[in-house]
């Protein structure tokens, strides 16, 4: 069996790749559009770090989230991705942080989470952070919440 028969062995049990991203136009960022990512999985960061420079997107990281506080502070960016379960101070805490302060509660924040229950997203809302998403997420999702947070 040559390699390009192998290959199609393994394409037919591939599930249908989603068109959308293909036919769907992406947003392309203003010079200096930032976005903070707030994360204790230095993969998480790094993964979602590299597809938004990849799209044009500058971007800060911070382990925890009181660097994520400090670094939204100091450097306002457009859109801040929280996750929840961080040693010291979690998400759900420094999302009401820097919504309440007057220098960044205009800042959206999307609270990710590998926990789907309704219970995280009920407290999304109450905590006045824009939106949720679920982790593990595909880059489809990932660009679709964080252009209709920014735009």
């Amino acid at each position: 069996m040559g390699f390009s028969s192998f290959y199609r062995l393994f394409q037919r049990n591939r599930p249908a790749i989603n068109k959308d991203r293909r036919t769907n136009r992406r947003v392309m960022p203003a010079e200096g559009t930032t976005v903070l990512i707030v994360d204790d999985s230095k993969t998480v960061r790094r993964i979602m770090s590299s597809m938004l420079h990849q799209s044009g997107y500058q971007t800060l990281e911070a382990e925890d989230g009181a660097r994520g506080i400090e670094l939204a502070r100091n450097h306002k960016p457009n859109l801040i991705f929280m996750d929840v379960m961080m040693p010291g101070m979690d998400g759900f805490q420094a999302t009401r942080k820097l919504q309440t302060d007057v220098d960044t509660q205009g800042i959206p924040v999307i609270i990710i989470s590998g926990n789907r229950q309704a219970t995280i997203q009920t407290w999304v809302r109450k905590i006045g952070a824009t939106g949720f998403m679920a982790k593990p997420f595909e880059r489809g999702e990932f660009f679709r919440r964080l252009e209709s947070a920014i735009y």
